[in-house]
């Protein structure tokens, strides 16, 4: 593995959720990388993505060292030929070599702006990255996928299915409303990973005009009624995201989509995922995220074996 951008990247899924699993019982294990140098840049806010990777870092005895671009430098710039006379100081061209100079693995974090499909979908911060920083590039969230997040969502998944002795299990991503517009990367990568990975019944419920991008989703099947794409679930991963075709809004919905203990009847074991942050009482309930159902800290705790998976894969086919 030389990058870490998408499910693309990431070989045969099964062994990478195993190494995860072994890491996760012996922390300590592959710690021979010690003294590498592990940048992380965020261009927004962040907190299981910047913790449990600086953690996977430590684990693993590398130093990490975060700079959050919004504050702690130069504003860049990512347009090819740009005439810099507004408010960009330093251009990617130069910034990500030095970088690349100084850090042997470079995570980065960016968003997209919602408001051009085509700019966003292009991932120009992160293909720029990987263009001029001569290191490895792992995403830490970018314009269209979070890939690590992703890959815990399948630990997650793994770790309760075995529990549970469930040989395939149905797992349906559910859309739930929001206050203001969200991106669609966390879905997409779910999407992208469940379809890859090929071990459940995935599905994808939503009301209408929520449709992703098939590049994500492909063939999986979707269904715009809540109660139907419920029935015998055994996972139920909750998510907002804004309108692919009216790029980056939040449109109409009939009735509430909010999931509730009784809109789960017709799954009575299902576990409930949310990648977190979440708003209570809007995109989940209290008496779901506080019920023995909910599984989101156990899936934000395998952030740090997601990450350190990764940056174990890395650093063996790289140094």
């Amino acid at each position: 593995m030389r990058h870490f951008l998408s499910v693309a990247d990431a070989g045969d899924i099964n062994n990478l959720v195993e190494d995860a699993l072994r890491l996760k019982a012996r922390p300590d294990l592959n710690r021979r990388f010690a003294g590498k140098r592990l940048g992380l840049i965020f261009m927004n806010p962040s907190l299981r993505t910047r913790v449990s990777t600086q953690v996977a870092a430590l684990n693993l005895g590398l130093d990490s060292i975060v700079l959050n671009t919004s504050g702690d430098s130069w504003q860049l710039e990512f347009a090819e030929g740009a005439v810099m006379d507004g408010n960009t100081v330093e251009h990617v061209k130069d910034a990500a070599p030095v970088l690349g100079s100084y850090f042997d693995i470079l995570g980065i974090r960016t968003f997209p702006g919602l408001k051009n499909k085509e700019d966003d979908y292009a991932e120009k911060v992160l293909n720029a990255f990987v263009k001029y920083a001569g290191v490895p590039v792992m995403s830490l969230e970018s314009a269209t996928r979070h890939p690590l997040q992703s890959l815990a969502d399948i630990i997650t998944i793994t770790e309760y299915a075995l529990l549970q002795k469930i040989k395939r299990p149905k797992v349906v991503l559910m859309w739930a409303p929001h206050v203001k517009p969200l991106p669609q990367c966390v879905a997409n990568s779910f999407s992208e990973w469940m379809n890859a990975w090929g071990g459940a019944d995935f599905l994808i419920a939503h009301p209408e005009g929520y449709e992703l991008d098939r590049a994500f989703t492909g063939e999986a099947k979707v269904i715009y009624i809540q109660e139907e794409a419920l029935q015998d679930a055994d996972f139920v991963y909750v998510k907002n995201w804004s309108s692919v075709s009216e790029y980056g809004k939040i449109l109409p919905v009939e009735g509430n989509w909010m999931l509730t203990n009784e809109k789960l009847e017709s799954a009575p074991e299902a576990r409930i995922m949310h990648c977190l942050p979440v708003r209570r009482n809007l995109v989940l309930s209290d008496e779901i995220l506080d019920s023995e159902r909910s599984i989101v800290t156990a899936q934000a705790g395998n952030r740090v074996w997601s990450a350190q998976a990764v940056l174990s894969e890395i650093l063996e086919d790289n140094f």
